[in-house]
């Protein structure tokens, strides 16, 4: 198979899809991979590195015209979906789930469209957004600290305070990989923590894990609305797979935090789960405010550690790269039905159910297409 590499064009994105040991795993087993030269520069990779390890450097319009199936990072965009050709093989995040557009375009252009964040397990978990939300949690306690202080804009708060001071306040909705990373982080930093999750089971672990060190409630619209204004740093930390994040923290709520407190909403690439995060910021602009409060909505977070984070997803998507090579897409989502669960778009249908129902469009199951 011919597999393209091409620089990612997001802003301030700085991820590469493939390593160059990933490029000589392809090699190895006959495949040839084409990569946009400078795709690795951000990541610390050179081209050369590249070039060694059996791949070849072609230029953007060759990769798109040629390959059979595109890496990326993060999701195609706009000038990127018009070079896509039907039938081809599109695996990368795609958050299709808030984005109506993006959506009808990979619809058009009739490619296969697979997504990192459901690709799942047999555990049920998600192999391939595990790594990049254990970075973006860890994050967001660090970007959280950076913006409470007052040259930033924050209250002046610091987080793990000092003897005869208490701590900052620091609340998670949610309890998954994003959440208990976050909490890691914010306990490790001597943080009073407050974790909230609709899952009792997943409280009792988290209850486990962490013991005093942590309060965990359940989640509800109640319990939200007592939890967020005595939030110094508030973490939007929820995730349904593959479809909106679910809107939990009002208007209301933000109005009655602090002034200069902060809010990181993780969720933002599905949408966020605090209504004023109603846009999506970048790494050259990332945060601004809303009745006093500091809102953070970058979407690719962990671009901003391209080293640690290239690293962490290709040693998780390299396994399911080589399976698609080696049997195209079709035989590899019949032999491992986990990796099906990451086809959200073919042939100009819809496949995962829950982007049909995101957009009100007609689901087709993927059966019906393999």
């Amino acid at each position: 198979m011919v597999v393209g590499v091409p620089k990612e064009i997001k802003a301030d994105e700085y991820r590469v899809s493939l390593t160059p040991a990933g490029a000589r795993a392809l090699a190895a087993r006959g495949h040839r991979t084409l990569v946009e030269p400078g795709a690795g520069r951000g990541s610390g990779f050179a081209d050369e590195e590249y070039r060694r390890a059996g791949a070849e450097l072609a230029p953007r319009d060759e990769i798109f015209a040629r390959a059979e199936m595109i890496l990326k990072v993060k999701e195609p965009q706009p000038e990127e979906v018009e070079r896509l050709n039907e039938g081809q093989v599109l695996f990368t995040y795609l958050h299709l789930a808030p984005a109506p557009e993006l959506t009808r375009g990979l619809l058009e252009r009739g490619v296969v469209a697979i997504a990192y964040e459901t690709v799942t397990a047999a555990d049920g978990s998600l192999p391939l957004l595990t790594p990049m939300s254990e970075v973006a949690g860890r994050m967001s306690v660090q970007i959280g600290a950076h913006f409470l202080e007052e040259p930033q804009g924050g209250s002046g708060v610091l987080l793990g305070g000092v003897p005869g001071v208490e701590p900052g306040h620091v609340v998670v909705l949610g309890g998954g990989v994003v959440g208990t990373n976050a909490a890691k982080m914010a306990v490790g930093v001597g943080a009073r923590v407050t974790i909230l999750d609709v899952n009792a089971e997943r409280l009792r672990q988290l209850d486990d894990l962490f013991g005093a060190r942590v309060t965990t409630l359940m989640s509800n619209e109640y319990s939200i609305g007592q939890a967020v204004p005595t939030a110094d740093l508030l973490i939007g930390a929820v995730l349904i797979p593959g479809a909106r994040a679910p809107r939990l923290v009002t208007a209301e709520m933000v109005q009655e935090m602090r002034p200069g407190s902060v809010i990181v909403d993780v969720a933002i690439d599905q949408g966020g789960v605090v209504e004023t995060c109603d846009r999506v910021t970048t790494h050259a602009d990332p945060v601004y405010k809303r009745y006093g409060v500091q809102h953070y909505a970058v979407a690719n977070m962990p671009g901003a550690v391209p080293r640690t984070s290239t690293f962490a997803l290709t040693n998780a998507t390299l396994p399911y790269v080589l399976a698609l090579a080696a049997r195209g897409w079709r035989e590899a989502v019949r032999e491992d039905p986990h990796l099906a669960a990451g086809v959200n778009v073919a042939a100009g249908r819809v496949v995962h159910p829950k982007v049909a129902e995101a957009h009100g469009l007609p689901h087709t199951p993927l059966s019906d297409l393999v």
